[in-house]
């Protein structure tokens, strides 16, 4: 299907809603009250029974390019900015979930919507499939830290399909596989095992690595998660102790861009450029401030970054959805590799799946109209199929 290019308007507005929570994790706005922003992108006089709601957990993506070309091509697109918004050093995963679901309660209220298409990009993939899991099959009443939540009662709308694009695993596993192995002291990130440093010239392991020296770095980057875990847990522990329940400890994560995919690009493999990834020069990003999870708190860690003790994982989310599902892989992709495609795609457990993977596509097809027509293309035709767009 060739769909055809309609002129867009874009509609900023805000959800704002009550909670009840012992502790304010952003910053301003009244206590009591949780604020949501959204962006509804549409096409000029086309109206749509159904609309495609992405999110992502430190959200931003209004103006990625495949909002705009969804839009040009017929869609009415939603994105709801969870209240996380440019600042995830405090984000609980589970909240981001309650955001998303009052955005999407809002919009079918506000708008009069009758169909929900999840959409999920990049770190919203793994986002949209926690949040369809819990709308199907509520069943967590904390969050990993033991605050309460019960997202029983937060009134989840199932969506009636999902998209899942360019999307990765989950945040925790994502950082896991992208942790520098070779630091031995989280205080000091000078104190390395320097047979474990990628960037290190005199490393006697450089590309292309071999199976032994991956089995062992892998292993060494869940250890590391593991530590940071269990120390996040007795810090916790300790404040509760002695009456302080509520505070919160705020520290640093040092080296968090270390995949050997980065630098080997037969592991993995496909069309991305080696000694990249999505945000430059994987060595500076590694200690640099834009890297993942560089400024968190225990909560927030044990929430979205701990290996094993995070509520979203996508693979484990999605194998208990039940709606139909695209998933969409990027074959130049230097941020999600097509083993979390795979995986992900993998994880849905009934047969009204699809997977289709775009040619040379990058992560955010900066540069490619092609390849974001492509996918835009695709995603048209599958929902057309299923009755969620009309001409």
């Amino acid at each position: 299907m060739t769909a055809p290019k309609y002129a867009i308007t874009r509609h900023p507005y805000m959800v704002v809603f009550e909670e009840k929570s012992a502790v304010k994790d952003t910053y301003g706005g009244q206590v009591g009250y949780a604020f949501v922003e959204c962006m509804l992108t549409r096409p000029v006089d086309r109206e749509s029974d159904t609309v495609i709601v992405f999110s992502h957990p430190i959200g931003g993506g209004a103006f990625l390019p495949i909002m705009g070309g969804l839009a040009k091509a017929g869609h009415h697109v939603l994105f709801v900015n969870t209240r996380y918004r440019g600042n995830d050093s405090a984000l609980i995963m589970e909240k981001c979930v309650v955001d998303l679901g009052a955005g999407i309660r809002d919009a079918c209220a506000r708008f009069g919507y009758k169909k929900v298409v999840l959409g999920g990009w990049s770190g919203g993939g793994s986002l949209a499939l926690f949040y369809q899991e819990q709308a199907e099959r509520p069943t967590i009443t904390q969050t990993p830290a033991g605050d309460p939540i019960d997202l029983a009662s937060a009134g989840l709308h199932p969506a009636d399909a999902m998209m899942i694009i360019a999307a990765h695993v989950s945040r925790a596993v994502t950082l896991t596989e992208w942790m520098d192995a070779s630091i031995l002291d989280e205080a000091d990130p000078n104190k390395r095992d320097k047979d474990m440093d990628l960037y290190d010239p005199a490393n006697p392991n450089q590309a292309p690595y071999g199976a032994e020296f991956l089995d062992r770095y892998r292993a060494a980057q869940i250890a590391r998660n593991a530590r940071i875990s269990a120390w996040v847990t007795e810090e916790l522990s300790a404040l509760r102790s002695c009456g302080r329940e509520n505070e919160e400890r705020g520290f640093v994560v040092h080296g968090t861009m270390a995949d050997p995919r980065f630098i080997d690009p037969t592991i993995d493999p496909n069309q991305r450029e080696p000694g990249r990834c999505y945000l430059g020069d994987p060595q500076l990003v590694n200690n640099g401030p834009v890297g993942l999870a560089r400024f968190c708190t225990l909560r927030s860690w044990l929430s979205q970054w701990s290996y094993e003790q995070t509520n979203a994982h996508g693979v484990k989310n999605g194998a208990r959805t039940n709606r139909p599902t695209l998933v969409i892989g990027n074959m130049a992709d230097d941020a999600c590799t097509p083993s979390h495609t795979s995986r992900l795609y993998e994880s849905i457990p009934h047969e009204d799946k699809t997977l289709f993977e775009v040619d040379g596509a990058t992560h955010y097809y900066s540069g490619q109209p092609d390849k974001l027509a492509i996918a835009v293309g695709h995603c048209t035709q599958w929902l057309a199929a299923r009755d969620f767009y009309c001409e």
